[in-house]
């Protein structure tokens, strides 16, 4: 148990780092969690204890910058929350084994999407701001919420397109609310996820303590090239987690065998 602990933390402390700079940390935990024997299920709900507290200390910090002002907001908020709530509920009634295939096949997707570099593509537009909120938008959020609700993973990536593009919010401010609509998201799904009993609530802590350690390390260095580390980082971790899922490693057996050693 002290070497998986001490593997939690170390994740945890990667996965907020990697967040606090690019985004994507979520593929780093899950996968982690996956390789430790959670069941998909549990993982998933696991991962939301790490991801509250996150989003909890960045949207503090934004607040105390007041990039939260204007009713606006909360009109994308809550759509984004409803629709987390359902794909909580549909993440935990789908079979484990279903789930994992499914978390997997999404990393991997995810892939692509870091080598393709979507930040390439994403202008500000600002048409949309002086706008009120409008039924499309609406159902938009619900449908990212509904994703953010089930699995999480890539979540940031598509609320930072989303708000750039289908709201027109600047990058910085699109930044900060994409946090404000994870933490809820993350909150909402979590009671989901504790209500049907698929937490594990020692590894959620010990991955939370480690991602506020990464994301105070990132912060404070402010680095400019992480970019091929955090790339290739994710890269291993789904390498690993395919390993795990397909069967082609036993990783009880390698942590037993490093215990052992």
């Amino acid at each position: 148990m002290l070497l998986e602990s001490i593997i939690l933390i170390i994740a945890g402390v990667v996965a907020g780092f990697i967040n606090t700079l690019a985004g994507g940390g979520s593929v780093i935990s899950l996968s982690l969690l996956l390789i430790l024997g959670l069941p998909a299920t549990i993982a998933n709900g696991t991962n939301r204890v790490s991801v509250f507290f996150q989003t909890s200390s960045s949207v503090l910090t934004f607040s105390g910058n007041k990039l939260f002002s204007g009713r606006k907001i909360w009109w994308l908020v809550g759509p984004s929350a409803v629709g987390s709530v359902a794909g909580a509920w549909a993440a935990t009634g789908i079979q484990s084994r279903h789930l994992e295939i499914t978390m997997v096949v999404i990393m991997s997707v995810m892939l692509v999407f870091l080598f393709l570099d979507p930040g390439r593509w994403m202008k500000e537009n600002t048409a949309f701001l002086q706008q009120k909120i409008r039924w499309w938008q609406i159902l938009l959020f619900l449908a990212v919420g509904w994703y953010a609700g089930f699995i999480q993973v890539g979540v940031g990536y598509l609320l930072l397109t989303t708000l750039v593009a289908g709201v027109g919010y600047e990058l910085v401010r699109a930044n900060a609310v994409k946090n404000l609509i994870i933490l809820f998201s993350a909150a909402v799904s979590l009671v989901v996820f504790m209500i049907s009993d698929q937490v594990n609530y020692l590894y959620g802590l010990l991955l939370s303590a480690g991602s506020i350690i990464g994301a105070y390390i990132a912060s404070s260095l402010a680095l400019k090239r992480g970019g091929q580390f955090v790339r290739w980082v994710i890269v291993a971790s789904v390498i690993l987690a395919i390993l795990k899922v397909t069967g082609l490693v036993d990783f009880k057996e390698v942590f037993t065998f490093l215990i052992k050693k």
